[in-house]
């Protein structure tokens, strides 16, 4: 059986719910079903390592129920989709068929489980369902041990300790990030997760999970209640790569538009690789605002409408008290500079000549700076180190 045409959109995250809401603001007649795995109302997931993982409060949904009624949007919870028909326009979950006019995938990105033996013994942080397991083991923890220094992996323990769990974040990178964004820029997030409590121990690989520890490649066992894979994820573009559509490093290509290899079939999030004019290239990002604004993309172009992606990524970062602020293309640079006051800095990054990148801590200014300059490709405003 095949169900009614319309828009199709499968995931719930921001940007599955932002394709939604854009193309019932062009179009108020034609049937939106959104078809989600996931058992709960459409949530927000910046407060799963934070707010929400602390205990401060359990109210992370995006919209109430009632907001997807009033605007005839038919969120189908629990629907795991197997197969993209771009043939016969439809997506196959189970025995039922959804037929679709246009298709949105918002897929999004799924954990990379931690390799080593003993690594299921390490909980995740992805989904509601992840925040639920992990606060209710920190309810019953004395100590604890982080896996991987990225974001989510230093808010994550920054928020553990703030509950007075004894937490210990173990990275290969001397300083959190260090790969990333530079030394400097490391070594001052090494000490906004320090200040917050936590212990860090870089340079060193985990080996495996035994016996209530985590043994390290240098020989140290950290005796854990609880570990914490913060290790990475990897995009959900298995479903468009056997229909046939453009695939390309995992993640579905995708123009400025949002539109895939085949028209009316729409990907953004996680899962997209898409061209930002702005870049004048292909961009992969991860941020919870980028992928709103890129679904609200999908949904206007899938509505017929004008719509390009072609802002700065960007987004903020909370470790403890300290909120640090990101914006950049993403895909490297070649020179920087750290800019430090008291209680603040700016890291510029620049590439053949131009800012492509600024990461700021109380410094609200160059922030917003930042971010006209990368989009301008304008110079950074002070020399840089080679």
């Amino acid at each position: 059986m095949v169900t009614e045409t319309g828009l199709i959109i499968v995931g719930s995250g921001p940007a599955g719910v932002s394709a939604a809401e854009a193309f019932r603001t062009h179009n108020a007649d034609a049937p939106i079903k959104i078809l989600t795995a996931d058992l709960a109302l459409p949530y927000a997931r910046p407060p799963l390592s934070k707010e929400y993982l602390r205990g401060e409060t359990d109210d992370v949904a995006l919209h109430a129920l009632q907001w997807f009624t009033d605007r005839s949007i038919e969120l189908k919870r629990g629907i795991e989709v197997d197969q993209i028909d771009l043939v016969n326009h439809c997506v196959s979950a189970g025995d039922t068929r959804y037929g679709y006019t246009n298709l949105v995938l918002a897929c999004g990105a799924s954990p990379t489980p931690l390799p080593v033996t003993g690594g299921e013994w390490a909980l995740q942080l992805r989904s509601l369902a992840d925040a639920d397991r992990l606060r209710k083991a920190v309810a019953d923890a004395g100590c604890a041990v982080i896996i991987g220094a990225g974001f989510i992996g230093c808010e994550a323990a920054a928020s553990l300790a703030q509950q007075g769990v004894t937490v210990t974040l173990v990275a290969p990178e001397a300083a959190p990030q260090e790969n990333r964004l530079g030394v400097q820029a490391g070594e001052r997030l090494r000490r906004l997760v320090s200040r917050a409590g936590v212990r860090y121990v870089g340079g060193v690989a985990v080996e495996a999970l035994r016996d209530g520890s985590v043994q390290l490649d240098n020989g140290v066992s950290i005796h854990c209640d609880l570990v914490l894979a913060a290790t990475g994820v990897r995009p959900q573009s298995a479903l468009a790569q056997a229909a046939g559509l453009d695939v390309t490093d995992s993640r579905i290509v995708v123009g400025a538009e949002m539109q895939t290899s085949v028209p009316g079939v729409y990907a953004a999030g996680d899962v997209a690789s898409a061209f930002n004019p702005s870049a004048g290239r292909r961009l992969a990002v991860e941020h919870w605002q980028d992928a709103v604004d890129q679904g609200a993309v999908a949904g206007a172009s899938a509505a017929g409408m004008p719509a390009k992606w072609d802002g700065v990524p960007g987004f903020w970062t909370t470790v403890g008290d300290a909120t640090v602020k990101y914006h950049a293309w993403g895909d490297g640079y070649q020179h920087s500079r750290l800019l430090e006051r008291e209680n603040s800095f700016t890291v510029w990054y620049e590439a053949q000549g131009a800012a492509v990148g600024v990461l700021t801590y109380n410094a609200d200014e160059d922030y917003s700076l930042g971010e006209r300059l990368i989009q301008t490709r304008g110079r950074v405003p002070v020399p840089l180190d080679g």
